[in-house]
């Protein structure tokens, strides 16, 4: 019996391709029933469709190969990029809370490249997270605490190749904090509020203050306007009366919107 591969060998190929090798596999037939015996035959015939056969698709592959190529290279010749991701941030949401807070969020960033190096940026980030609190007759235990902060400044490219970049940034602006989302208590205090109630477990005041980033970004290449990015930074604000320092990292993806080409 033969091997089921050569019976299903002409079904992978066009029938205009099968034909000249079924005749080829007829004639080796018919020399083998006056020289060898009629089993060699067979065998001798189909073996040389399946080494044409071979041959045929290998020829295909290549083909295709040519046809399509390699992935088109990275160049890092766009002007604009964009890039959206999630972030997380440590924050001390009082002046003399004893603990941190994390807050999480959201981050979307434009930037405009002035040249293949030097490129201006403005991002947005909201974030929010519960905090830890004095103890209170109010029933307050881990308030909500939001914030809003839109940034503009200057990215650097620095090191890159096909498979990774790397950028340096500095940032500042200005953050929106809402202090009082979860201090309405449990009203055991008549007459009081929310801001109040802040203020009395040890929270900022709703309050806008200057904000500064100041990080890096590894871009690792999907393709070649497509890439992931992990993002770390310094984080420097003045909601108090000192300034303050905090660490952040995002993560997210970046799309580097091509460059049309101008038609000659």
């Amino acid at each position: 019996m033969p091997h089921p591969i050569w019976r299903t060998m002409p079904r992978m190929m066009k029938k205009s391709e099968v034909e000249p090798l079924a005749e080829m596999a007829r004639t080796a037939r018919m020399a083998g029933e006056t020289g060898f015996s009629r089993v060699a035959a067979w065998m001798t015939g189909w073996a040389t469709v399946w080494a044409v056969g071979l041959l045929l698709a290998g020829g295909r592959r290549a083909e295709a190969q040519e046809r399509f190529g390699p992935p088109p290279p990275v160049t890092y010749d766009n002007r604009f990029e964009v890039y959206g991701g999630l972030n997380l941030m440590n924050f001390q949401a009082g002046q003399n809370l004893p603990k941190r807070m994390n807050l999480g969020g959201g981050e979307i960033e434009g930037t405009f490249w002035l040249t293949h190096w030097l490129g201006l940026a403005a991002e947005y980030r909201g974030e929010a997270g519960t905090t830890p609190v004095f103890p209170n007759p109010y029933g307050i235990s881990r308030p909500l605490v939001y914030m809003n902060m839109a940034l503009f400044g200057a990215q650097y490219r620095g090191p890159k190749n096909q498979h990774a970049a790397i950028d340096f940034h500095g940032y500042g602006g200005l953050s929106r904090g809402v202090f009082d989302a979860g201090t309405a208590g449990n009203g055991v205090v008549p007459g009081t509020t929310a801001a109040a109630n802040a203020l009395d477990v040890g929270l900022y005041s709703n309050r806008t203050g200057p904000i500064f980033a100041v990080g890096g970004s590894l871009d690792v290449n999907i393709s070649k306007n497509l890439a992931a990015r992990l993002s770390p930074d310094m984080i420097f604000e003045h909601f108090g009366t000192e300034t303050r320092e905090f660490f952040a990292i995002s993560g997210g993806i970046v799309y580097r919107i091509p460059v049309k080409k101008k038609k000659k």
